[in-house]
């Protein structure tokens, strides 16, 4: 074959080829079941976030949505498998706050970074709740702060790991209030929890989801949400602005992305599809009815988002003297 016809019947290859490439990368995908990375164990607010969606997904492409739970080191062992998956969009990762926003600011050896993730699109946010031991004789958040200031260093909190989003809001409670409290890091918000649950600690701080059956059981008590108002969903609960804290937020976000360098089609259907599946009403009557807020984005506006977060984390780190390992 001469130069010429070989050129030519490359090109007509390309022009079949293509059209064919680009409806699998769109039409066809997934092919096969697709792994979300949850970097909590089983039973915590970033668990019911993924399996929800996870369900609804596996409804909409038709193809299983496998949930992997890899909890532990502040969200670093999931972020870490899935910034050195392949870059195909079969690997998904419920990112968070502390993933994206906190981790690249606090471990100075951290094995990923922001850049090793293509975002998909933002998901929920949930305002943090601070809660209690019924053995704790303090029945308001006023009276939380004054056992601390007559205890200094004495009431241990607990979240889901250090220098997680939790471990912020703690840190700000303690800066703000004018106390000093222990903190003790566990591998996600429900063995947090249960070491609420049994007084290894006395206070937990995490979203509201995870401890309402255990407020209303009488098993925990719920003094208060990190917010200067109350939740529409839960005006029993006071707002920490009410205790002369305002302008303490206390909450974390949730998203999704995937590895980067996955391919552009696969990363606007899989926002299409979750955007399309985190609107349905029964999924925002399902999250807004445990207390979290929808809110969804273009790859785009979530990339500005993240960008943005780092900003404010970093200003609560510096303020409260957040190091890695605390």
């Amino acid at each position: 074959m001469n130069r010429k016809k070989w050129m030519l019947a490359v090109a007509v290859g390309l022009v079949v080829c293509g059209p064919s490439a680009h409806a699998q990368a769109t039409g066809a995908y997934p092919t096969r079941p697709v792994r979300f990375v949850v970097p909590y164990p089983p039973g915590g607010t970033t668990d019911i976030v993924a399996r929800g969606i996870a369900a609804k997904l596996t409804e909409r492409f038709g193809n299983q949505v496998v949930i992997d739970n890899r909890g532990g080191a502040s969200t670093i062992i999931g972020a870490e498998a899935v910034s050195k998956a392949a870059p195909d969009g079969y690997t998904l990762l419920l990112a968070t706050s502390t993933t994206l926003s906190i981790n690249p600011q606090v471990f100075p050896k951290l094995p990923y970074a922001v850049r090793d993730f293509a975002p998909i699109t933002s998901a929920t946010y949930v305002p943090f709740v601070i809660a209690t031991h019924p053995s704790v004789p303090a029945s308001s958040i006023v009276e939380l702060v004054a056992l601390a200031k007559a205890k200094p260093g004495s009431l241990k909190y607990s979240t889901p790991g250090s220098a997680s989003s939790n471990h912020l809001a703690g840190a700000l409670l303690e800066t703000m209030a004018g106390v000093k409290l222990l903190h003790v890091p566990y591998k996600g918000s429900g063995p947090a929890t249960t070491a609420a649950l049994g007084g290894e600690v006395q206070i937990v701080i995490t979203g509201i989801a995870t401890v309402m059956p255990h407020g209303k059981s009488g098993k925990l008590r719920i003094l208060a949400i990190g917010s200067d108002k109350r939740h529409p969903n839960f005006p029993e609960i006071p707002a920490t602005g009410e205790a002369s804290l305002k302008g303490y937020e206390a909450g974390t976000w949730f998203g999704v992305v995937t590895r980067a360098g996955s391919p552009r089609p696969v990363i606007e259907k899989l926002n299409q599809e979750i955007v399309a599946a985190l609107g349905t009403p029964e999924m925002k009557e399902r999250f807004t009815a445990i207390g979290f807020d929808v809110f969804t984005s273009t790859p785009e506006e979530f990339a500005r988002f993240i960008k943005n977060d780092m900003t404010r984390a970093a200003k609560v780190i510096q303020t409260a003297g957040i190091k890695s390992g605390e």
